[in-house]
């Protein structure tokens, strides 16, 4: 796995060996960035379940001014450390080591506010939900964050408009999608 493109193209990722994870490969990743470059620009990212960080660092290389990631395993952040070292980011990367919830309650209380929010989370078991709830009366959005969810392509979303969400768009690959979502502001 590596950075696809911007300021930390080509560098090698580090992922934890034996660690049941699901990566985002790197053909997935340039096709997710490709569609939603022209929003990274001096933007605020924030990368749920992030793993080893690869995509909040991916929004870093190619002009995010920020990426905060949340991550429940030690060892992933510590990765996700690792990484933005490595790949000179450090300085823009915050790494909140909890729960996605308890995190999103910490980032809401520091005033935080983010143009893209990305979330990989465990699939079938309904985090994708509990981070919308969460979300849709939130500060931590305005009406035009975008927020992208990677899961399974079995996941339902038909309850997003009942949350007050409204599905932008829905890219489908050959096991899993992303499903790219808007607080509606009407």
């Amino acid at each position: 796995m590596r950075v696809i493109a911007g300021s930390a193209r080509r560098i090698r990722l580090k992922t934890l060996e034996g660690w049941d994870t699901r990566p985002t490969t790197d053909r997935i990743k340039e096709t997710l960035f490709n569609m939603i470059q022209d929003r990274l620009v001096q933007s605020s990212f924030l990368d749920c379940f992030a793993g080893s960080g690869a995509i909040g660092i991916e929004a870093l290389s190619r002009g995010a001014f920020q990426a905060v990631f949340l991550e429940q395993n030690p060892k992933a952040a510590e990765c996700i450390r690792e990484n933005l070292k490595n790949t000179r980011l450090e300085d823009k990367g915050l790494v909140m080591v909890c729960n996605v919830l308890a995190g999103l309650r910490r980032l809401e209380e520091k005033g935080h506010c983010f143009d893209t929010v990305f979330m990989d989370p465990p699939y079938h078991e309904e985090w994708e939900r509990k981070v919308l709830e969460y979300l849709k009366d939130s500060a931590l959005i305005h009406d035009e964050t975008l927020i992208i969810t990677e899961a399974s392509r079995e996941t339902d979303f038909s309850y997003a408009e009942d949350l007050g969400f409204y599905i932008v768009k829905n890219k489908e690959y050959k096991t899993n999608k992303h499903v790219f979502l808007e607080r509606d502001s009407e």
